[in-house]
C-alpha cells in the first residue's frame, strides 16, 4: 500500500479560540468545501464535534458520480487539534490531522492528510492522473474560503 501526504498551512487573521470555535463545528465543512465535490451530510449534524462522532456525507468528487463518505472524528485536543479518519469511502486509507497553533498576531492552521488509494495499480494512476490534484484544489478553494471569512 502506497501512502501519500498532503499538507496545508494557512495563517489566519484571529486567536486560536475563535479559529477552533468555527472549525469545531461539523456544519461548517460544507461551507467550506467547493461546490463541484457537493459534499452533502446524510443526518442532521450537532453544533460541536466529540470524539467517537460518526459522519455519513455524500460526495460527487468526479463526473458526477455519488460516493458515501463516513468518518469519525477520533481524537481532539480542545481548541489545538482533532483527527478525522474515513471508516468507509472512497479511499483504501484516510487521516486527517487538522492543527491549530498560534502564531505572531493570529492562528496558524495546519491540514495534515495521509491517504491511500484502493485498486492497487489503477488506483495509483488515478492518483496520479486526477486525486492528487482534486485533493489540492479542495485545499485551495478552503484557504480562499477561510480568507475569506476571517478578513
Amino acid at each position: 500500500m502506497k501512502l501519500y501526504t498532503l499538507t496545508s498551512k494557512q495563517h489566519l487573521p484571529v486567536s486560536r479560540e475563535e479559529a477552533w470555535n468555527f472549525l469545531s463545528n461539523p456544519a461548517q465543512l460544507e461551507n467550506i468545501t467547493a461546490d463541484n465535490m457537493s459534499l452533502t451530510p446524510l443526518e442532521p449534524l450537532p453544533q460541536a464535534m466529540y470524539e467517537g462522532m460518526i459522519i455519513h456525507y455524500q460526495i460527487r468528487p468526479f463526473l458526477g458520480i455519488k460516493l458515501n463518505w463516513v468518518t469519525e472524528i477520533t481524537h481532539i485536543d480542545e481548541g489545538q487539534m482533532f483527527v478525522d479518519e474515513q471508516r468507509f469511502g472512497p479511499f483504501r486509507f484516510w487521516h486527517h490531522e487538522h492543527r491549530l497553533v498560534e502564531k505572531g498576531n493570529g492562528t496558524e492552521m495546519q491540514d495534515i492528510v495521509h491517504y491511500a488509494m484502493p485498486f492497487s495499480l489503477l488506483g495509483c494512476i488515478a492518483h496520479v492522473v486526477f486525486v492528487r490534484s482534486m485533493l489540492e484544489n479542495m485545499f485551495k478553494y478552503r484557504k480562499s474560503v477561510m480568507k475569506d471569512i476571517f478578513s
